[in-house]
């Protein structure tokens, strides 16, 4: 895969910069069939998105007039992914506030991990958003497209408050408007919460399998995913060219040096100050941190994060109820590309939000990132939920999808040790970590 990835970057820099077309062309092809062959292997989806944005870019460029025809097929599922926003948002909400019992009962810990949740996740959404104002990764790709269908949300700050309370579930669900619709989970949630054990079950049941249907849901929807990444490209190449490409790549050096960021600039001085060990949790978090590197999935790590923590010295019951929680309000590195992502499609739709909109964004994120499932390609249904919130265009979301492989490993890791990190800092503030436990690499020697 990764000589694939080298000649198909490699043919496309040859065509961008120096014209060679029959060099470029065959360069891409070898690249691309070296894509399908990997692929066809793995039997995953993952490598078909790279071979599906290939052939879309080359047929986008040799045959614009054809290409500007399969738009149909990039709407479509788009509008598959749209139908699936408003009910998963609202049931994972649901089960995330009201999951863990009476809200009381939740004490102190609780109120400690939620407090630290929202506190890192805002730096990340803040670290974000400078970042993709800094690079600018998505201005020039110029995308012409219809924006969202959803009225923009008043600007007025009384009209706003108003606007996001909302006075009919189904209008909401209807017209889009998912600001309204995480409004009424979150209160939906406490009131669930706050009823007794045996009438709460059923509702929590209810709204748990609702988002396991609407995760699986979407998993089908997604094996028409390359049909739909390679229209889109072929489409956006045919239009715009191979500079689309550019785009791409300064998004992604944007969106890793934003996750090194926030690692550096709050990761680590979180851990110091609350005397994490740092040493030894680097140690502890390496065996989490490669699974979801290689998978791209943070439940994936899920096990091994909880018994990486447990040797570190956490107690079992802040691991318990740390770690799981972050998996609904503490996805950090999800949070930060959401950020990154969607100032690239306003700047791709050539929108300009000001610094007060670009807060607005910021402070709708800090809650509709709270429904990201720890999954592959979750995030998209939040990116579209902003993009309707927002009125932006959702034509370069399919651009990002492409690339989405490439930026999903690394801020899958940032999640998994983001709720790793969470849950030392917790147990340290409750004055019970065990810092006599011996290191992960001890036990692992010993056995």
């Amino acid at each position: 895969m990764a000589v694939g990835t080298v000649l198909v970057l490699g043919g496309a820099a040859l065509q961008y910069w120096h014209g060679a077309h029959g060099v470029a062309v065959a360069v891409r092809w070898v690249g691309a069939l070296l894509f399908a062959a990997y692929a066809w292997k793995k039997r995953s989806l993952t490598p078909w998105f790279f071979v599906a944005m290939v052939m879309g870019s080359e047929l986008g460029f040799d045959a614009p007039g054809f290409a500007s025809q399969l738009h149909v097929f990039s709407d479509i599922f788009l509008r598959l992914i749209k139908a699936i926003v408003a009910p998963l948002v609202l049931s994972m909400l649901v089960v995330g506030i009201a999951g863990h019992g009476d809200l009381k009962g939740v004490g102190r810990m609780g109120v400690k991990a939620l407090v630290y949740f929202e506190v890192v996740t805002t730096f990340a959404l803040a670290i974000g958003l400078v970042a993709i104002d800094i690079s600018k990764a998505g201005v020039g790709l110029a995308v012409t497209t219809v924006a969202s269908q959803a009225a923009p949300p008043p600007t007025h700050w009384d009209d706003f408050l108003l606007h996001v309370f909302p006075e009919n579930l189904a209008k909401s669900i209807a017209e889009g408007e998912i600001l309204q619709v995480v409004v009424f989970a979150i209160f939906f949630g406490c009131a669930v919460a706050m009823m007794s054990e045996a009438k709460r079950a059923p509702v929590l049941r209810l709204c748990e399998s609702v988002s396991e249907a609407m995760l699986r849901f979407t998993n089908i929807v997604m094996y028409f995913a390359p049909v739909a990444i390679g229209a889109s490209m072929a489409y956006t190449v045919g239009h715009l060219g191979l500079g689309v490409l550019v785009n791409l790549g300064k998004l992604l050096v944007t969106l890793y040096a934003a996750l090194i960021a926030f690692a550096v600039l709050v990761m680590w001085p979180a851990a110091l100050l609350f005397r994490v060990p740092v040493k030894r949790f680097l140690v502890a978090v390496a065996e989490p941190a490669t699974i979801a590197f290689a998978t791209g999935n943070s439940q994936a790590a899920l096990p091994s994060a909880m018994e990486q923590m447990e040797l570190l010295g956490v107690p079992r019951r802040v691991v318990a109820f740390v770690i799981p929680a972050g998996y609904s309000f503490n996805l950090d590195g999800s949070t930060l590309y959401l950020a990154v992502a969607s100032m690239f499609v306003a700047q791709a739709g050539g929108i300009h939000l000001s610094v007060g909109q670009q807060l607005l964004m910021m402070g709708t994120l800090i809650v509709t990132s709270k429904g990201v499932a720890g999954v592959p390609r979750s995030v998209l249904v939040v990116l579209l939920a902003t993009a309707s919130t927002f009125h932006l265009p959702v034509e370069p979301i399919m651009v990002l999808l492409a690339a989405d492989a490439l930026l999903d490993m690394i801020r899958t890791v940032i999640n998994v040790s983001g709720n790793c990190l969470a849950s030392a800092i917790v147990a340290k503030w409750e004055g019970v970590f065990d810092s006599e436990r011996p290191s992960p690499a001890v036990v692992d020697s010993a056995v």
